[in-house]
């Protein structure tokens, strides 16, 4: 009786468990205007861009900042501060504006 032997890439379309995951919702290098959500185990922001969990460090829960994606992963996107959030940066002002 005679095997056939299957080389690489051969047979089975894909490997591995459960489905893949989809397209993410953030590109990197793009800005985006955020609310802190959480804190991490290391101390770092959370905030979730369309579902996609983001970690910005150097924030706490109810900051409101832009961000800039510096680093995308399988489950996760890591991010740098760039300023505060146009639409809390417009609202401060204004509120300045009425406290003279």
């Amino acid at each position: 009786m005679r095997y056939e032997r299957r080389g690489r890439g051969e047979g089975r379309e894909r490997r591995g468990f459960g489905r893949g995951f989809p397209p993410k919702p953030v590109e990197m290098g793009k800005e985006y205007d955020v609310e802190i959500e959480e804190t991490s185990r290391r101390g770092e922001g959370i905030t979730r861009i369309k579902g996609l969990v983001t970690f910005v460090p150097n924030t706490k829960p109810g900051d409101h900042v832009r961000i800039r994606i510096t680093r995308i992963s399988r489950r996760f996107a890591e991010a740098e501060v760039v300023g505060k959030a146009e639409e809390r940066a417009e609202e401060e002002a204004e509120e300045e504006g009425e406290a003279e």
